[in-house]
């Protein structure tokens, strides 16, 4: 058995430090360059604000003051100059790091679907869709956004306030001591923040996974609701939902207006100080009010990064609980694996073995010493009351899952001897549930396949007969399947199935229920085609209706994880026991 999957809300609090050391060398490094590009042009922007500051003196000094004609000209054309430059800069680099943002993005989620689609079965049955979506989607954003802003207030904010402080201090360092005495202070409140902003995020990046998983059911189960007269009951869910994710986003919220506020009033109290100090000495003549103007300008100007770059710690908190959720997926890795030196896959249609197979579904057996023959190029039917593990022998066929114990072969070779793609490609499924993609028809039948011709096509669509009801499609086989394929009927869907089996052209072929839910009229239909893809191939057929199988060559009886008897039809209903039991009990009821 493979291990249990972890549930989702384990992860585990990383440093600042190392989540963004993982962010860089899994994804940024690679824009490495246009980084540095891009943070080249932070820092000139940022440093436009000290030059800024530091023209103020001449300003009032030489131009209000002592009228100076020729110092109103290049202090005028130095302004000018300053907002020139920083408006090139600053479009520069938002250009640059919205296209660095939107690549790396991409990597993410490219890496994470890819990394997700490789898990094993086992791990969809704890995590639901939504979840996952947001995880791709919700938290990917977040991350996003965040190391952006990071990289901007390192980029042109520490630039700026080092620059505008360096002004200040350039004017009077017991002015600049003064206004910035309290900071300091600010430090253990802020790790406090931190922490609680940390613990938010977390909660809100779970509920907004509830909030998505609710609307992926809602959607998905839109007919339902509406004939059982849901639709007060699902939107009382999401509504409360929404409540608990405004209430966590608003405490989140909260948490990241502290810091900034606590600067706020750290600086009013500072500049309280230089202000009754450095006006005694305007007041005395020591300091001019140019000097003044321009101290007051550089700490005025330096208000703006401080504050940004005080939310910044947030900010990280936010992202640091998206990127645990993301590790938490990318730590967890498939265990059902292809061997280390794989034997070659058969060829041609084989013989299929299952011998003393155990398997379980957590602590519930469902496979309990399985054993039984598919001959090889011969149709053998699974039949049994609901529960009794049909599926789960496919599942196992197929690798889906790993039995605990037993022997499956396929013309005596172990299927875990074999490579897993070339073990699956040598299966084509056809179930009940049809599972057809928001694509054309076209694309439904081809699965992304580019060596096909028209005249192959034009082969399987006749064999499948789907040429029967393309002609009532708007658009043809080019037409929209519809989310689900909900623009095809249940007969419909199942011919496509059909046609990407026969496209597919494997030497095995398994059939769940595939005529289950059909009308005669239909289910006369996808039965001629099915015989028609059966023909060469071993097939395995599932089915409830046993007038369907009762052709097979062998019909295999389980029950509650056993097969307790095989056989042709006749041989079965002469021996009596379980399937004579089901076969008189249908046969009655068809009388009915």
């Amino acid at each position: 058995m493979a291990p249990p999957i972890p549930k989702a809300g384990k992860e585990t609090s990383q440093s600042a430090t190392s989540l963004f050391w993982w962010l860089w060398k899994d994804y940024l490094h690679q824009y490495k360059w246009l980084l540095a590009g891009a943070i080249l042009l932070m820092a000139i922007e940022g440093s436009m604000l000290a030059f800024l500051s530091r023209m103020v003196q001449p300003m009032f000094d030489d131009v209000f003051s002592a009228g100076d004609t020729n110092a109103l000209y290049w202090v005028g054309f130095g302004v000018m100059a300053i907002f020139i430059i920083r408006a090139c800069t600053s479009s520069g680099q938002k250009i640059l790091m919205a296209y660095i943002k939107q690549l790396a993005a991409a990597a993410m989620r490219r890496h994470l679907l890819r990394h997700l689609i490789s898990l094993d079965s086992a791990f969809y049955q704890t995590h639901p869709p939504g979840q996952l979506i947001e995880r791709v989607q919700g938290d990917v954003g977040v991350i996003n956004s965040v190391w952006g802003s990071i990289v901007t207030a390192l980029g042109r904010d520490l630039i700026s306030l080092f620059g505008l402080l360096g002004v200040a201090l350039w004017i009077d360092w017991r002015w600049t001591l003064m206004a910035v005495v309290g900071i300091p202070l600010l430090i253990l409140p802020s790790l406090l923040v931190q922490t609680y902003i940390r613990r938010r995020s977390r909660n809100a990046r779970q509920i907004a996974g509830q909030i998505s998983t609710r609307l992926d059911e809602v959607f998905h189960g839109i007919n339902p609701i509406k004939l059982n007269s849901l639709e007060d009951y699902q939107a009382q869910r999401y509504d409360a939902l929404l409540r608990k994710s405004i209430e966590v986003n608003v405490k989140t919220a909260a948490g990241q207006a502290a810091v900034p506020g606590l600067i706020d009033i750290m600086t009013g109290i500072g500049f309280l100080g230089v202000l009754i100090y450095g006006g005694s000495e305007i007041i005395s003549g020591e300091k001019t009010n140019g000097e003044f103007m321009a101290f007051f300008t550089a700490m005025g100007l330096a208000f703006d990064p401080l504050r940004r770059l005080g939310a910044m710690a947030g900010q990280w908190q936010m992202a640091a609980a998206s990127v645990e959720r993301l590790q938490y997926i990318l730590n967890l890795h498939p265990t059902i694996l292809s061997p280390a030196e794989p034997t070659t896959a058969p060829t041609g249609a084989p013989q299929i073995t299952l011998k003393d197979v155990h398997m379980n579904y957590g602590e519930l057996p469902v496979l309990r010493g399985a054993s039984f023959t598919a001959r090889a190029g011969k149709t053998t039917a699974l039949v049994g009351a609901s529960g009794a593990g049909k599926s789960t022998v496919f599942n196992v066929l197929t690798r889906l899952v790993e039995p605990s114990s037993g022997e499956v072969k396929i013309n005596d070779i172990p299927i875990n001897a074999v490579d897993l793609q070339d073990l699956r490609s040598l299966f084509s499924v056809v179930s009940q549930d049809a599972a057809l993609f928001d694509e054309t028809l076209r694309d439904n039948i081809l699965l992304g396949r580019d060596d096909v011709s028209e005249s192959d096509i034009t082969k399987v669509l006749d064999a499948a007969h789907i040429s029967d009801f393309l002609p009532n499609l708007e658009d043809g086989l080019d037409g929209q399947a519809g989310p689900r394929g909900s623009k095809l009927s249940g007969g419909q869907r199942q011919r496509v199935a059909i046609g990407r089996a026969l496209l597919r052209d494997t030497p095995i072929l398994l059939l769940d229920e595939a005529t289950s839910a059909l009308d005669t009229k239909s289910e006369a239909i996808v039965q001629s085609a099915l015989e028609k893809l059966s023909e060469g191939r071993t097939t395995l057929v599932i089915a409830h209706r046993l007038s369907t199988v009762r052709n097979a060559d062998s019909i295999v009886v389980m029950d509650q994880g056993q097969v307790v008897d095989q056989g042709t039809h006749d041989e079965l209903l002469e021996r009596g026991g379980i399937y004579a039991d089901l076969y008189n009990m249908q046969f009655k009821r068809n009388e009915e």
